[in-house]
């Protein structure tokens, strides 16, 4: 996982809302999604952080929250 800046090359993902996230504006995840990762980002602050996982441990955490 990365918790640091954005990787280079992020700017140009294509960035997709949850359709979870809050329609006022509030609470708005974003995910993207490239050969080798999955990243995720508060839409608020773009350009302070995002998380990054390998794609085999992002699937491996979907499994889990959808077995819970």
């Amino acid at each position: 996982m990365n918790t640091e800046r954005p990787e280079q090359g992020t700017a140009d993902l294509a960035w997709y809302k949850s359709s979870y996230s809050g329609g006022d504006g509030g609470e708005c995840v974003e995910v993207a999604v490239d050969e080798s990762a999955v990243h995720l980002r508060d839409s608020k602050t773009r350009a302070i952080a995002q998380l990054t996982f390998r794609r085999e441990k992002w699937a491996a955490f979907v499994r889990f929250a959808a077995e819970s």
